[in-house]
């Protein structure tokens, strides 16, 4: 029988508690006042902050915990087979304790013996830093690691350069975006180690490089520790900690689904009771195959009907959590991230053909099943579903009527006036306009909308405006900065891949840049640093980058980027980097293209059907 999610968190606790550490309650997912650094509490180390730079804890310097997580950057990608809004996330802490030949061995015993998960050793693979920015390779960790195989018969050699897997190698060290850990832009931060379990080992034994293993799901993380030697200041700098911590981070939700065989962590006993009511529902059924069972079979049509169920399971299920932490529906800050995710369940509960409303009925679900881990769900119960019913009516008026003006507004495309005034007369979010305008397959202004509603000043511009992704999160220089390489890299990806690469979405903030664009398959290698290479080349050019306002006809006979070129005014705004980029947007951008520094792509991705992502840095 699988293990359920109430005895694996029992089981995790009961492990740490019985090697001395204090058991202690999840923190708010409401970060306190002091923390102005984020809306909300998006990973275990989160409200250990303190102590993990020096001050005492009330429970000693070993704690365990389960701590309630909300993350909604990659909100467009929940849905898929591991993104989830609202997680749990099991954790052990040492601060000043233990250190890296504990934790990993703890680690081991946890997963594989057969008291505890008793996962087969065999399957486990892992990762550690392979050290970069003056910090060197963690010899240390792969040392321990040698050793615990070793104990277990198992051969355990380390992955080159390259990273490649093949015939007795174990152990793959990393670079910084895979295996050095930090919150935010400074703080706690180091080297970590990450556990993997092989999801399919009757294909053979493992070949080709890590990250493909990854991304074809062959492999998948269970387990992340974390060795915190160094505090990143404002000013960049690694100051070593007096005392090294650990944390680390153990998923419930992605460790139910390795422990049941499933590659998605949906089809689990924490979403069956919700998916069970929605299928009441709705009419619909889920289904019990795999999402590529069903697309081999030719039936992608079930694939988008699971991502609707998933959608609105995630997203009720996190607004619960959220209001029982006191957050309620809003324009601004948390509670305006509640109310987007609210509407976005209901607008997906809709398109499964649930006419009336449902929140309530969810919601309960949650607090039922969750209720006895966390108390507050059950206290705040009857503000939890009254908050729930009033915002679910209030939006299905505004569903109805906003749905019928952008009827009347979509043709070739919607202009950000159009958009706007969807926004501020219908009350229509601008994330659901650009969500149907996707489905139809049109374009849509953001541009536009983004300079209408700077204008009229209607919402804040603090992280709440920025909080999904469309547009610049900040007005700032880096911003700025990041919007001209943004031009740069279309302008590269066409020179590299081709002229049918087009914008398809682009999300920047002060420290990196996400930009969405039309291919057809995954970019090779050699294409990725061909890519980085011509941006590069821009920025060591020096040269202006130049605002001219002309005729929109005028600008596309100069050959000018059109990103959302179907209801331009009479008069645009082009800008133009030297022979590299010519591009109609409304900015703002860098005075020269010398001002950006080095572009560094750090990841190249799928984000929908025909349509990559890369997300990069200026360093």
């Amino acid at each position: 029988m699988p293990l359920t999610a109430d005895s694996l968190r029992k089981k995790y606790l009961d492990f740490f508690a019985s090697k001395g550490h204090t058991v202690i309650p999840s923190a708010s997912l409401v970060p306190a006042e002091t923390d102005a650094s984020t809306l909300f509490t998006t990973a275990g180390m989160h409200p250990l902050v303190p102590y993990l730079l020096g001050e005492k804890h009330p429970g000693g310097s070993r704690v365990t915990d389960v701590q309630k997580c909300v993350r909604t950057g990659d909100i467009d990608d929940v849905g898929d087979n591991r993104h989830l809004t609202f997680f749990e996330m099991m954790g052990n802490w040492s601060f000043g304790d233990y250190f890296k030949r504990e934790a990993i061995e703890w680690s081991f015993e946890f997963l594989t013996d057969p008291k505890w998960l008793g996962l087969d050793k065999n399957r486990l693979y892992v990762t550690v830093f392979k050290g970069e920015d003056g910090i060197p390779r963690d010899e240390e960790s792969i040392a321990v690691w040698q050793e615990v195989f070793a104990k277990a018969g198992i051969s355990s050699g380390v992955a080159g350069d390259d990273e490649r897997a093949g015939e007795g190698i174990r152990i793959f060290p990393l670079g910084v975006d895979d295996n050095f850990w930090i919150a935010g832009a400074t703080g706690p931060c180091g080297g970590d180690t990450e556990m993997f379990y092989d999801m399919r080992p009757e294909e053979g034994p493992l070949t080709g490089r890590f990250g493909d293993l990854v991304d074809s799901f062959r492999i998948m993380e269970v387990w992340n520790d974390v060795f915190m030697e160094f505090n990143k200041t404002a000013d960049g700098v690694y100051e070593k900690l007096a005392k090294p911590n650990v944390d680390t981070g153990m998923g419930v939700e992605r460790t139910l689904a390795v422990l049941s065989g499933k590659t998605t962590v949906f089809e689990t006993d924490l979403f069956a009771d919700m998916f069970a009511k929605i299928e009441e529902l709705s009419g619909m059924k889920y289904g019990d195959l795999s999402d590529e069972q069903y697309i081999a079979e030719g039936k992608k049509c079930w694939v988008d009907v699971r991502r609707q169920f998933r959608i609105v399971a995630d997203h009720i299920k996190a607004g619960t959590f959220m209001m029982a932490d006191g957050v309620v529906p809003l324009n601004t800050g948390a509670g305006y991230v509640l109310r987007r995710l609210i509407r976005r369940a209901v607008r997906y509960g809709k398109l499964l053909g649930i006419e009336h409303d449902f929140a309530v009925r969810l919601a309960s679900i949650v607090i039922s099943q969750f209720g006895d881990f966390y108390p507050e769900l059950a206290a705040r119960k009857a503000l939890i579903l009254e908050e729930f019913a009033k915002e679910e009516a209030k939006f299905r008026e505004t569903l109805e009527r906003g749905m019928k003006e952008f009827e009347k507004m979509i043709g070739s495309g919607i202009s950000g006036s159009e958009a706007f005034d969807l926004y501020q007369s219908f009350g229509f979010p601008f994330e659901l306009t650009r969500e149907l305008a996707k489905e139809r397959g049109i374009d849509i202004d953001e541009r536009g909308f983004q300079e209408e509603l700077r204008k009229h000043q209607d919402l804040s511009r603090t992280a709440s405006a920025g909080m999904f992704k469309g547009g610049l999160q900040e007005q700032d220089e880096n911003s700025a900065k990041l919007h001209t390489a943004t031009h740069l890299l279309q302008a590269a990806l066409r020179q590299v891949l081709g002229p049918h690469v087009s914008q398809k979405g682009s999300n920047i903030t002060p420290e990196r840049l996400r930009f969405d664009f039309t291919h057809h398959e995954k970019m090779s290698p050699e294409q990725i640093a061909k890519v980085q290479d011509l941006v590069n080349e821009a920025i060591r050019a020096d040269v202006p980058v130049v605002c001219e306002e002309l005729p929109v006809d005028e600008a596309k006979e100069r050959g000018a980027l059109g990103v959302f070129d179907s209801k331009y005014g009479d008069t645009v705004k082009v800008y133009t980097a030297g022979e590299y980029s010519s591009e109609i947007c409304g900015g703002p951008h860098a005075t020269r293209t010398g001002e950006l520094g080095r572009f560094r792509i750090k990841k190249e991705e799928a984000s929908s059907a025909g349509v990559r992502r890369i997300k990069a840095v200026l360093e």
